[in-house]
């Protein structure tokens, strides 16, 4: 039998078992068909959160930011690459603390662009400001 690990889908936000070398093989939600693992940060409410970062078995680093905050603008395309640098290692998220103020202030977040990383629903580690794309993943893999 196959190590198999839990996988939100990023669509349905359902509770998926893929095998573990199979991670980058773009599998399917079985309930929505969305592919479990992309290449691009999952968007993130206070109605998903928990259960995102709870229930993922990979660890999760999540990008709290505001779409007025200048470094935040700067540190989007940033992210964005290092989604596609860590991937299928790493699910990268974002939350939106202008629409999501209750979820930034429940977990703490005091000033943004924040990024955290969660394994099995437990921060691991925050960083305030904007990093470029050698630093954030540097920062990343010091602390997987």
């Amino acid at each position: 039998m196959s190590d198999s690990i839990h996988v939100v889908c990023p669509g349905c936000k359902q509770v998926n078992r893929l095998p573990r070398e199979r991670l980058s093989a773009n599998g399917k939600c079985g309930s929505c068909q969305s592919v479990l693992l992309g290449k691009s940060p999952v968007h993130l409410t206070g109605v998903d959160f928990k259960k995102f970062i709870g229930r993922n078995d990979l660890p999760v680093l999540v990008d709290f930011w505001a779409p007025w905050c200048g470094p935040c603008k700067m540190m989007g395309p940033v992210f964005e690459q290092a989604a596609l640098q860590l991937y299928p290692q790493v699910i990268l998220a974002k939350v939106d603390t202008e629409t999501e103020q209750g979820l930034a202030s429940q977990y703490g977040i005091r000033s943004i662009p924040t990024i955290a990383l969660y394994r099995q629903g437990k921060e691991v580690a925050r960083i305030a400001g904007a990093m470029d794309l050698q630093n954030l993943t540097a920062w990343v893999s010091q602390h997987l």
